[in-house]
């Protein structure tokens, strides 16, 4: 088995987040949603609004959208998120929230202790830029938003 340097890790990394970045997952307006919440990031301007679509009785993310604006970083991170939950119940939704917000604070060492984060996993060194995990957890506070049935606006400030 192949060890990958720390390198080639960081280029895979960036190819990921431009991938995504690029060519979007679920990136649409959905017009039978079921809740959904806008979001809005001061700092780097991103913009956003999630759409969640809930099975009636059994708590599963049936479908999840996102229409938007901003940097590749959160536009990325709203497409990968958009792709972990579709399926998922709402407890494992807020499950994988709990670990993608350790993640982006270097509470959560992936390498080191188990989680469900797959793919988003290449968010591992956004602590780094502080300024560039408000764009990363940008969709993921505004899901969970919606979950909750708030209203108004998310921002991250």
């Amino acid at each position: 088995m192949k060890v990958e340097s720390n390198k080639e890790m960081a280029e895979l990394y960036q190819a990921v987040i431009l991938d995504h970045y690029k060519n979007p997952r679920n990136f649409r307006k959905m017009d039978e949603q079921t809740c959904s919440h806008q979001g809005f990031n001061p700092l780097c301007g991103d913009r956003l609004e999630v759409y969640l679509k809930i099975g009636q009785g059994n708590s599963t993310i049936e479908d999840i959208s996102f229409e938007g604006e901003g940097c590749a970083i959160f536009k990325a991170s709203a497409s990968l998120m958009t792709e972990a939950l579709k399926g998922k119940n709402i407890a494992a939704a807020e499950q994988l929230f709990e670990e993608f917000r350790r993640l982006l604070l270097k509470q959560l060492d992936p390498d080191r202790e188990p989680h469900h984060l797959g793919k988003l996993k290449v968010f591992s060194g956004i602590w780094q830029f502080p300024v560039r995990t408000k764009c990363a957890s940008l969709a993921w506070h505004t899901m969970k938003a919606a979950l909750e049935g708030k209203t108004g606006q998310t921002k991250t400030e």
